[in-house]
Formats: structure tokens, C-alpha cells, sequence
């Protein structure tokens, strides 16, 4: 029988912290790297292709499996893990450890799942990443109604549901799981076994599916809407128009609670809850959606050959997801069809406009996502630069888009925030060449502050700082030959002939006595040397509160910012739209209430895109009640 592993503190700490995560992969930082140990370890290094090495414990004889990843190229390693299917962990030192009385204090600060992230190397910027939440009312022994919820931490897309129908079957539920395809499921831990044939199916249906076990107590419905008000500061849910769906309250709440543990940071940016089956849209169920192939082929589940591949011309991550859910949820309502028909069909007659709006959106980034990162604390230099690049193109957008004879148009540009304040702050504080590590440096601009200010010129400029003052001292004190020395005993130093010392100023203080000379300091000397000793450490955390206090401030705008990005969204599908009706010569359907379809030279989107051009041969339709 082995001995026990006698542990050091830093192994003692870590094993206490994964007890409390022992559903993740505890990415546990020491230094530059995160480090992980034991089985943690063993998993890592096979999923990531790193090598798996060990350190001692206390006891010389016992080895613990270990292996690293550098912290700075974190995100790339996180992607590997996260696609593999795992939680991971992130534990990050929360004092100085220069501070620290003993080992340095460590906490969880995040834990990223395949349903909940925010980082680009893991996320698909042309949809949605939804972590979805599951959970079983009763009705009687043979009805049920099951709760659904999705949310988007990287958006902050927020939707609930229920479904009503007999004991196994799922239909319902079915169609709004495989419409919204989350990453990550969360069940009911007692609603585990009922729902096992539906997460079976999803199993077979979606690419990859990621099932977490959460207990009872997170779905009941009381603590549901106690964690959902409490959230968007409200005494009730009928606002959100949601109120009837009590078991997709159940779900949204638990679901809500999920990341608020997961994220532990704000999640204001996170603004409302919506019920995913609103009227004015038309419900198509799970096997139309494959047999139409409108967003994925049948066989392969290949973008390329959707409809959704030949229609997406959009400029901007944003557009992108805003097409796709306008695929899956098809307008219904004549009056708004006629008017998004309108404003594509100004467009079509502006082509210069067209094209001067799609140019604006290319310099667009992600803002959505961006703001996501920003809130939760989460965004870097290159994040804030992403979005002040795109905050600039706005004033543009917006006066270009009153000029289409678009109603639909006009409204969003007059409707658009500029959001010049948050672009201001942004140009005038963050550096172009920022490095993505918040603790290297150059990361604001000089003249933003003027305590930064004068460490950047104590940096660059410390030596002649110092001669400068030589040369004021040699005046003050009337003495030509004073000069400046530096030794690692005393630092700096004035020094002067024996002969001379007895006439320098008051203030002039003694420290070494030689042969032939005399070494003193002034305060001032002191002074300067302090500030270019320290102004390096000193620079790197001035640069960074106050990048976290710009980072919180643009934070604090999340709800223009996320109006913003909507808007952008709708922009960008009206231009996608306009530009595929260019190319590809559609044109305008009259829509009307006599029950008929008539088609004239139809032509098969995706059938006519995927043969050479010139081949595909039109054909009339016509449909009625009688054929």
C-alpha cells in the first residue's frame, strides 16, 4: 500500500480549490503559465499535445503529474479544450504576491464551457452560441410541459419557452432545440432520466452536445424569479411579456444563475428575457428545416449548399447572425414583409449609396461580442481599439442613411447613437499598437494622464533628467566641477572636492567621504531617483487601472452599445439582401391575399448557385386551393 502524498502549501491550496470545480480542468496560475496537476494534467497534455512532466510534493519520494501552458497564448488552449468538450477552470492569483503573507491568494474567477464563452478562438461569428437550460412540469401521468431557456453570454440573447405535450413526446421541444442548436444543455437533475430520450435524439441531431447535471434547487420556481428580477431590477416578469411561461421561468432562471456562477463578474449587459415563439413569425418545425436545407445541408450539415450559404453577402458578424435568425424565424406579417421588400429595392435603385453603405460596414467589428467582453471584464487593449475603429465609422453611417427614399432606412439612421462620447474616449486613451497583455504596458496613449505623463518622460528621459539637474545644482551652488555619480550603495550622488563642500547649500546632505572628495544628496535628487527607480513598476499599474476604469466605463454604456449593434445587424441583412438581389438578378414578389402563388421563370437559389452559371433552367409555378 503507498503512503500518502504529503503536500507542499501551494499543492494544498490547488487541491482545495479543484474539490470545489471537480466538473473542469483547473487552469491554476503560477507566474507566466497556468499550471495544471494530476489527473488534470494526464487530460490536458493528451488534449492539447503538450508535454506531461511532474514536480515533487513534499516528500521526495512522491512525483505529481503536471504540465503548463503560457498564460499570454491562454485563449488558443482554450479552444482546444473547450471544442474537446470539457469545462475549464480559470484560477487566477488575486493579490500581490509581494503582499502575500505565506502563498499567494487564488480564486476561480471564470469558468468557460462549451455553451459559455466569449472568447473568438472557440466562438462561430456567423451564429449564436446558446447554452440552454431544460426542465419537466407535471401536468398529469401522461402530459407534461417542458421548460426551455437560451442565452448567448456573448451577446446577451436571453429567450425562454415551454412546450406542452404527452409524456415522451418531445416534438415541441425538439423543434425549438434544434433551431436554436445550443452548445451546452443544462437538465434538471431530477428531470435526467424523463428527458434521456430527447437529449439522446439531440445527441444524433447536433454536431457536438455538451449535457451538465444541475441540481433541483436551481429550477424551482420561486428562486427562478427571484433570480431574474433581482437581476433586471424589476418586481415582475409581464414587462418581458414572458410571464405565462412558468416552466420557461423555471429554465431562465436556473439558467441565469448557471452563468452568474460560472461568470461570477456584472452581467448588466444582459438587459431582458424574451419569449422565443412571438407572433408576427412563422413556425417551421425541425424536419422542414432539414429538408429545406435552410441553414445546413441534410447530408454533412455543410453551410455550403444552405440557403443560408447562397444569401449571406453580409459585411458584419452582426448581419451574419441577424440573417441566419431571420431564416429561421420568416416574417409572417404583410405590412412589415412589404416594408423590408421596400427598403432592398431603394437600395437596388442607389447603387452608389448601397455600395458607400457596404464599404462603412466592412471597417465595422464585432460590437455585440465586443461589449460582451468588455462587461464581463473580460476585453483587452485590442478589443477597445476593435471597437473604437468601428465607433468612428458611425457619424457616416448615419448621415448617409436618411438619404434612401427607405422609410425602413431612415428610421434606423435617424434611430442609430454615434456614440461619438465612448469613440472619443476610446481615440484619445487607448495606443494603436497596444500589446493583448493588460500588464506589459503601452497601453495608453500619452497626454490621456498626466501622472502617466511624467513616468513615460522619466522612463525615456531619466538620464537627462539628471544631467539637467547636475546643471542646476552646478549654478545653485556655485561650483562649476559638481557632477553627478551613481553606485549601487548609495544610488546617486552629487560629488564634489573636499575644498568646496563646506560651501554647498543647506540642504546638500553628507553620505561618503574620500580621499579627495565629498558624495552628497539633495531632496531633490532623492526625489528624481525614487520616481526613475519606480516609474517603470509604477507605469505598468497606472496603465493598467486605468485601462480597467475606460474598460468599465464603456462597460457602463452596454445597453447603447447593444441598440447600436442591433441596428447595425438590421443594416447589414437590408444591404446583404440588396446585394444578393444584384447578383444574382431576384427580383420584387407581389404579395397578395387571393390564396395563389404564381411564379414566372423561378429559379432555385442554391440549386442555381451550385451549377455552372447559364445552365439552370427556369420553370412556372402555380399553385391554388383546387392545385
Amino acid at each position: 500500500m503507498s503512503k500518502p502524498v504529503k503536500m507542499t502549501p501551494m499543492l494544498r491550496q490547488y487541491m482545495e480549490i479543484k474539490e470545489q470545480h471537480r466538473d473542469a480542468i483547473l487552469f491554476y496560475r503560477m507566474g507566466d503559465f497556468y499550471e495544471m496537476f494530476l489527473d488534470d494534467a494526464v487530460t490536458a497534455s493528451k488534449v492539447l499535445g503538450i508535454t506531461l512532466t511532474s514536480r515533487s510534493a513534499k516528500d521526495a519520494d512522491n512525483r505529481i503529474p503536471m504540465c503548463g501552458v503560457p498564460f499570454h497564448a491562454v485563449s488558443g488552449y482554450l479552444g482546444k479544450m473547450i471544442k474537446a468538450g470539457y469545462r475549464v477552470a480559470i484560477c487566477e492569483q488575486v493579490e500581490d504576491p509581494k503582499e502575500a503573507k505565506g502563498i499567494v491568494r487564488r480564486e476561480v474567477v471564470r469558468v468557460v464551457s462549451p455553451g459559455v464563452t466569449t472568447d473568438d478562438q472557440i466562438l462561430d461569428e456567423k451564429s449564436n452560441t446558446y447554452v440552454a437550460a431544460l426542465c419537466v412540469d407535471r401536468r398529469s401521468k401522461k402530459q407534461l410541459t417542458i421548460g426551455l431557456a437560451f442565452l448567448d453570454v456573448s451577446t446577451g440573447d436571453f429567450l425562454i419557452n415551454q412546450c406542452t405535450g404527452r409524456i415522451e413526446n418531445f416534438e415541441g421541444a425538439l423543434d425549438d432545440l434544434t433551431r436554436m442548436r445550443p452548445a451546452e444543455i443544462l437538465v434538471a437533475e431530477n428531470d435526467q432520466k424523463l428527458l434521456s430520450p430527447l437529449t439522446e435524439s439531440l445527441k444524433t441531431l447536433l454536431d457536438s452536445l455538451c449535457l451538465t447535471i444541475r441540481g433541483v434547487m436551481h429550477f424551482d420556481r420561486e428562486t427562478a424569479v427571484t433570480t431574474l428580477t433581482e437581476h433586471f431590477g424589476t418586481t415582475g416578469l409581464a414587462g418581458f411579456g414572458c410571464d405565462h411561461l412558468h416552466t420557461g421561468i423555471r429554465a431562465g432562471g436556473a439558467l441565469l444563475a448557471y452563468i452568474q456562477e460560472t461568470q461570477k463578474t456584472d452581467l448588466s449587459y444582459i438587459k431582458k428575457i424574451s419569449p422565443l415563439a412571438q407572433s408576427g413569425y412563422l413556425v417551421i418545425d425541425e424536419s422542414s428545416r432539414r429538408n429545406l436545407e435552410l441553414t445546413e445541408t441534410i447530408i454533412g450539415g455543410r453551410r455550403e449548399g444552405s440557403l443560408l450559404w447562397v444569401l449571406d453577402l453580409t459585411s458584419t458578424p452582426m448581419g451574419a447572425r441577424f440573417l441566419r435568425q431571420q431564416i429561421l424565424f420568416p416574417l409572417q406579417d404583410k405590412d412589415t414583409i412589404t416594408q423590408r421588400l421596400a427598403g432592398v429595392e431603394n437600395l437596388l435603385a442607389d447603387t452608389s449609396l448601397l455600395e458607400n453603405i457596404r464599404l462603412i460596414l466592412t471597417e465595422i467589428y464585432d460590437i455585440e461580442r465586443l461589449c460582451s467582453r468588455l462587461v464581463l471584464g473580460q476585453g483587452n487593449a485590442r478589443d477597445m481599439k476593435s471597437l473604437g475603429i468601428s465607433l468612428t465609422r458611425l457619424p457616416e453611417l448615419k448621415e448617409l442613411l436618411p438619404k434612401s427614399p427607405s422609410g425602413l432606412l431612415q428610421s434606423l439612421g435617424h434611430a442609430l447613437d454615434p456614440l461619438t462620447d465612448l469613440c472619443d474616449l476610446i481615440g484619445r486613451a487607448i495606443r494603436d499598437d497596444a500589446p493583448i497583455s493588460l500588464r506589459e504596458g503601452n497601453l495608453i496613449k500619452e497626454g490621456f494622464h498626466a501622472e502617466l505623463d511624467e513616468l513615460i518622460t522619466l522612463l525615456r528621459d531619466g538620464k537627462q533628467l539628471i544631467l539637467n539637474l547636475e546643471a542646476k545644482e552646478r549654478e545653485r551652488s556655485n561650483n562649476p566641477k559638481l557632477k553627478v555619480g551613481y553606485n549601487k550603495v548609495f544610488g546617486y550622488f552629487f560629488e564634489v572636492s573636499r575644498a568646496r563642500a563646506a560651501t554647498l547649500p543647506d540642504d546638500y546632505i553628507r553620505k561618503q567621504t574620500l580621499v579627495n572628495a565629498e558624495r552628497f544628496i539633495t531632496p531633490e535628487l532623492k526625489e528624481l531617483e525614487n520616481k526613475i527607480s519606480s516609474a517603470q513598476e509604477k507605469r505598468l499599474e497606472l496603465e493598467y487601472g486605468l485601462f480597467i476604469e475606460i474598460r468599465n466605463k464603456i462597460g457602463s454604456q452596454s445597453e447603447r452599445l447593444l441598440q447600436t449593434a442591433a441596428k447595425i445587424a438590421h443594416i447589414d441583412f437590408l444591404i446583404a439582401l440588396a446585394q444578393a438581389a444584384k447578383k444574382y438578378h431576384y427580383t420584387r414578389p407581389t404579395i397578395n391575399d387571393d390564396q395563389q402563388i404564381t411564379i414566372e421563370e423561378g429559379r432555385h437559389p442554391v440549386i442555381e448557385r451550385s451549377l455552372p452559371a447559364g445552365t439552370f433552367v427556369p420553370n412556372d409555378v402555380h399553385l391554388d386551393q383546387e392545385r
